[in-house]
């Protein structure tokens, strides 16, 4: 089944009242994150993506693919389901190698070209963690960055999930620029759980949550898209300096004052509308 949308009509929030936003249509490209404060119910929605809610969870939204009820195969057959859930949870159950673990995955998808598609899944993955993945090393050997980003290529590329939930990557020391530049080449609809500021600046628009509730879209503007370069100019301050940690390095003001200079002259040095 092709899908070009999903549609997400509203519920209820906690207080037991219809949602602000009574529904949003997703469309095939559309890089989507859900903002909102702790506990304002930005995951339960995902879940309720997830689970293609018809009424029965606990906010009673409706899901639908293409302006219909999902198929009950969408359900009942894994190979089948079309949306992949990257959660903050990536305990294994098995203890396989990493390219067997791919490779397995390749093969029950039936994909013609197994080998080469692992070898894709890996260039992706490597190109989200700081650390390499060592393919003889075992699923529950890999670190939280590692785990993610390779369940994030594998969805991407042998999955070929049409339709990914992404919560929180920010939290697990992905590149989180590399992998919007990395997802934006594939036509699917990419959905993101986020305080991540960038990410959200970043996304074709992002829908805000409140107290269990869905408030209102908002579409990135040229403005915001022009601050959010500006914004990673400061994020590689810190991560050059998260680096230097990570490599065992000290740090020195020194170096701060010289990094945060360059930084402003940057961006102060660009015409500001």
């Amino acid at each position: 089944m092709d899908i070009d949308k999903i549609t997400v009509i509203g519920g209820f929030a906690r207080n037991g009242e219809k949602e602000p936003l009574e529904g949003i249509e997703l469309h095939m490209g559309d890089v989507v994150s859900i903002v909102g404060p702790t506990g304002s119910g930005k995951t339960a929605l995902i879940n309720d993506i997830g689970l293609f809610a018809d009424n029965n969870t606990p906010t009673q939204r409706r899901i639908l693919i293409n302006d219909a009820p999902p198929p009950a195969t969408f359900r009942e057959d894994p190979s089948k389901n079309p949306i992949a859930l990257i959660t903050q949870h990536t305990t294994f159950l098995s203890d396989l190698p990493v390219y067997k673990f791919l490779g397995l995955h390749a093969r029950i998808r039936k994909t013609s070209r197994p080998e080469s598609i692992v070898e894709e899944t890996l260039d992706f993955a490597n190109q989200l963690t700081g650390e390499p993945i060592i393919t003889d090393s075992a699923m529950t050997e890999l670190s939280g960055g590692q785990t993610r980003a390779l369940l994030i290529a594998d969805a991407v590329v042998i999955g070929n999930s049409p339709i990914i939930l992404l919560d929180e990557i920010e939290n697990a020391g992905i590149d989180r620029t590399r992998a919007l530049e990395l997802l934006r080449k594939y036509r699917k609809i990419f959905i993101f759980v986020t305080h991540d500021l960038r990410i959200a600046l970043l996304s074709s628009y992002r829908l805000v949550m409140h107290e269990g509730a869905m408030q209102c879209v908002i579409v990135t503007e040229e403005e915001e898209k022009r601050m959010a370069e500006k914004f990673k100019t400061l994020d590689e301050v810190m991560l050059y300096f998260r680096n230097q940690i990570r490599a065992g390095e000290r740090l020195s003001e020194e170096e701060l004052r010289k990094r945060l200079q360059l930084a402003q002259s940057f961006l102060l040095g660009e015409e500001i509308p």
